[in-house]
């Protein structure tokens, strides 16, 4: 069903209808046995020392052979979304291990080998010398014809390629040189293997959302000839439970956003996304432990999109500059009063929507992340306000001053202090200091979040008159095609990934953890932009995801 054009008798304006949620509040009254969610905890907790044991038996093993073995074993960890079970069993292992990584690799010639070792090691922050790949090249230069035999090896040198850097060229090479074999390559192996390459050639494990890789892998590695049993019953049953667990928060969430009646206190103008958004959500933080903050980050998810739909698509410019000051005052401003009912009701629930926040950390002693988030929060509006009147008077800026306003209205800083309001102490108030000194990791990822929504949302502005674009602003600028400025765009994108990547291993003195909020930001955006625009218009591979994550039990 597309968009339609409706009509505000309210305002007497039109504005283009998005077509409703394919859900409504279907997750209301979906069933949760939470006698099954008991018992998946107990098998669950009676199996993990048998799959520890399988890590540390290695591990009290000597020689370099041990070693790789054991970060084989976390890579499968990884992929099969178990390896948080056992985060400080990891983090010992290959603090360990990259202690001697220079005589664990000397006489290792297998590529899967290496090119796994290369991505555990750069994943967890450990920054291994790309040179290691060298030993795959023949004198000319290149990598080594006879490498494409191996179907595995090229999969694997394909997802390394990925965590590259400005400096590491052979990694520009690699990934040039896998690509181009991997379409041959699916149609010569196992249709297992075949799809996971597929897949891989889509979105790449280091830019995938974590539960969706391991929702792949689990069916991949089931169907492996040397698959453990232990291992991957442990993994079906982690996963069953976090699907369990994400319906009874789907089913909260669900409860509160009817309550909060969005239907029939505003015009249609706004997107109905409420289970798009909490799966997006999970790209975040996937684990059991996280499930409050998962239900916190869904209403800090609707919130910023009432309001990018309010600013973007419906509010004229008297009523924006009015909500954007009360807002900024966090108190209605003197012409609130005089504003129509769906503006006071937006106002109105944004700050009600924050006094949930602090009564959820209230017992933390931690209202400095709740204040960060409402100071991230009030910069965010700022940008949709100036975003829209440019918008509204058509007018089309030049590329690098709409970029300074736009990587600040695509959210990327609000959802990182949105994130990290629920999760508790490990986001203490250095890591808020850090996120506002503005860290060229998050400014590469919020650059990247521009452009994708930029490109992907082109032909949806465009067809309502929508003309301030990224797209719009380089072609005038510079003076060129559509198709070259999207190529241009996109170059930036690659730049900017490299970026990502090295800021990820440069950057010391914030926890890891916290770090890896910010490469999940950039997971979600690749999912949600990967196949379209994913929150305005999620009928396609979404629907499909969250069908698979939601509804096909394991």
């Amino acid at each position: 069903m597309g968009s339609q054009t409706g009509l505000d008798h309210e305002s007497g304006r039109k504005f283009k209808k998005l077509q409703p949620s394919q859900w409504a509040d279907y997750f209301l009254y979906v069933p949760i046995d939470e006698f099954e969610l008991d018992v998946l905890e107990t098998q669950l907790e009676a199996i993990k020392p048998n799959v520890r044991d399988m890590l540390m038996s290695s591990y009290h093993a000597e020689g370099h052979d041990s070693a790789k073995r054991k970060i084989l074993l976390i890579y499968l960890m990884i992929s099969l979304g178990v390896a948080y079970h056992f985060e400080n069993e990891n983090e010992n292992i290959l603090i360990h291990a990259f202690e001697k990584i220079d005589d664990m690799v000397e006489n290792e010639h297998d590529l899967y080998t290496i090119s796994i070792l290369f991505w555990v090691f750069r994943t967890y922050g450990y920054n291994m010398s790309s040179d290691v790949f060298k030993r795959f090249k023949g004198d000319d230069g290149k990598f080594m014809d006879t490498l494409t035999k191996d179907a595995k090896g090229m999969l694997s040198l394909y997802e390394a390629a990925h965590l590259r850097t400005t400096r590491d060229y052979i990694m520009d090479e690699a990934l040039s040189f896998t690509t181009k074999h991997m379409e041959s390559l699916a149609g010569r192996t196992s249709p297992h293997l075949s799809r996971l390459i597929q897949n891989a050639l889509g979105l790449s494990q280091h830019w995938n959302m974590e539960i969706l890789v391991a929702m792949e892998y689990i069916s991949f590695y089931e169907q492996e000839e040397d698959y453990d049993e232990t291992l991957l019953k442990f993994s079906k049953l982690n996963f069953k439970l976090l699907q369990l667990i994400y319906l009874k928060e789907l089913k909260m969430v669900t409860k509160w956003y009817k309550e909060v009646d969005f239907a029939s206190k505003l015009p249609p103008y706004f997107r109905d996304r409420l289970v798009e958004l909490h799966f997006f959500v999970i790209s975040m933080y996937f684990e059991p432990q996280f499930s409050s903050a998962r239900i916190m980050l869904t209403k800090f998810y609707t919130a910023e999109a009432i309001i990018d739909d309010t600013f973007d698509r419906y509010a004229s410019i008297s009523e924006a500059e009015s909500l954007a000051n009360s807002l900024e005052r966090w108190a209605p401003d003197k012409n609130m009063d005089k504003q129509p009912n769906y503006l006071k009701f937006v106002f109105k629930f944004i700050l009600d929507v924050f006094k949930d926040f602090e009564r959820e950390v209230g017992s933390e002693e931690r209202s400095y992340s709740v204040e960060s988030a409402v100071q991230e929060f009030k910069i965010l509006v700022k940008s949709n306000l100036d975003l829209a009147k440019w918008a509204q008077v058509a007018d089309v800026p030049s590329f690098e001053d709409y970029m300074v306003v736009g990587v600040v209205e695509v959210s990327l800083y609000a959802t990182m202090a949105g994130t990290l309001m629920g999760m508790g102490h490990i986001a203490t108030e250095e890591a808020y200091e850090w996120l506002n000194s503005r860290p060229k990791l998050i400014q590469a990822l919020s650059i990247n979040g521009r452009l994708m929504n930029d490109m992907t949302g082109f032909q949806d502005d465009m067809s309502r008159g929508y003309v301030t674009n990224g797209i719009n602003c380089y072609m005038k600028q510079y003076g060129v095609t559509k198709t070259e400025a999207v190529k241009e765009l996109q170059k930036m994108r690659v730049d900017n990934d490299k970026i990502v990547n090295e800021e990820l291993l440069m950057t010391k003195d914030v926890p890891r953890r916290v770090l890896k909020e910010a490469i999940n930001c950039a997971r979600m955006a690749n999912v949600a932009y990967g196949y379209g625009e994913g929150l305005t218009h999620p009928e396609g591979k979404i629907k499909d995801y969250i069908i698979s994550l939601y509804l096909n039990l394991i």
